[in-house]
């Protein structure tokens, strides 16, 4: 997007268009909504029956698959729009599926039992990403956060050797002690405290106050549940069973870290996506910005857009963070108009073209463009 056309987008027309948009949609949330939600949950629910139930025979790539798609079910279609208060307006809705009671307390092992804690992760998705899209203070910037790799001297095959064997572990030494340092760093700044300098290895260590919290709240109530738990209710068929649940939940955990990396990061990477150096001013430029930061994939059916955790509808879903599922879909053939009719790029790609261009950008190969430099779209 040329630097003429993207300052003469009307700011002030756009944010008119989407507010009225958004406000049908308010007006036509209701019951469906809520019985979609239980739908993808009751799918989600199926995979991780199937996955355990066959999982004490042997180990087994097809039982870790099933479970790993319960798990991505729970945090991508479940736990993302509930914490975002999607299903907040609903009159009736049961307390546990609102943002305030969801994963509370004990509820944390049925509702979302994941790596990341809620305020955490509430903390860094919610607010810090959704309000600062394509900036460097954006914790899911993959350009500024891959700056390291982008300037090594290492040979481009070993870059992409090391984002691959990155995407097999990353919500475990990316996304868990990257929500709870932002927590940290928000709950110093509350209290009016210095900020605490939390390294690396500073936030794993069992001797800094961070990362005994790390421990406690996160790593071993979930390594706990996982892999010591779940795989022990077996043992009243044998000990071979209950080894068998062990491996395929390690194997599922790998398979759901490879899944959740190809849906999520090529969601704002690309050399055709935009990042910027100021934060948004006025609300117009705020939903351009959500525009141009953010990926589509394929969308259009529950079947298609179950296996993409309704991540596909990503420009919909930055645009109004708060919906349900299901205006998601509703909602996204109106957004791709108005796009045309404002001359703003709408991308909508294929996931696998996507990922490709994502991964570039990660070891330095391309880079994110900026207002001014020619969008390729």
């Amino acid at each position: 997007m040329s630097l003429n056309s993207y300052q003469s987008v009307d700011r002030e027309q756009l944010a008119k268009d989407i507010s009225q948009i958004h406000q049908q949609a308010l007006a036509n949330i209701g019951a469906a909504d809520y019985k979609h939600l239980k739908k993808m949950e009751r799918w989600g629910k199926a995979c991780s029956i199937i996955g355990y139930g066959t999982a004490w025979i042997m180990p087994n790539p097809l039982s870790a698959l099933f479970i790993s798609m319960g798990s991505f079910t729970r945090w991508t279609q479940v736990a993302h729009p509930v914490i975002h208060k999607g299903y907040d307006k609903l009159n009736g809705i049961p307390k546990n599926y609102t943002s305030k009671k969801f994963a509370q307390g004990w509820r944390r092992f049925f509702d979302w039992p994941d790596w990341m804690t809620i305020p955490g992760w509430h903390h860094e998705h919610d607010l810090l990403h959704h309000y600062s899209l394509g900036e460097k203070t954006d914790p899911n910037n993959a350009q500024h956060n891959m700056e390291w790799l982008r300037q090594s001297r290492l040979p481009m095959w070993q870059r992409y050797t090391i984002v691959a064997l990155f995407a097999g572990i990353w919500k475990i030494i990316y996304y868990t002690p990257r929500t709870h340092k932002e927590l940290c760093l928000n709950a110093a700044r509350q209290q009016d405290l210095p900020e605490p300098v939390m390294t690396r290895i500073g936030a794993w260590s069992p001797f800094t106050q961070q990362g005994r919290s790390l421990w406690l709240y996160s790593v071993l109530p979930y390594t706990g549940y996982r892999f010591v738990v779940l795989p022990l209710l077996f043992l009243p068929i044998g000990s071979f069973a209950a080894i068998s649940v062990l491996l395929n939940s390690i194997m599922a955990e790998i398979f759901t870290n490879v899944h959740s990396f190809v849906v999520m990061i090529p969601n704002h990477a690309g050399d055709d996506v935009m990042m910027f150096d100021e934060k948004a001013k006025g609300k117009g430029e705020f939903y351009l910005r959500q525009i141009l930061g953010s990926v589509n994939y394929p969308t259009g059916s529950d079947f298609n857009d179950f296996f993409y955790g309704w991540l596909n509808y990503q420009i919909e879903h930055h645009l109004w963070p708060n919906m349900p599922l299901r205006q998601y879909q509703l909602l996204q053939p109106q957004v791709m108009a108005l796009c045309q009719k404002h001359n703003i790029p709408y991308c909508q790609q294929s996931i696998f073209k996507r990922l490709l261009k994502a991964v570039d950008v990660m070891v330095g190969k391309t880079s994110m463009l900026k207002p001014g430099i020619q969008h390729k779209l």
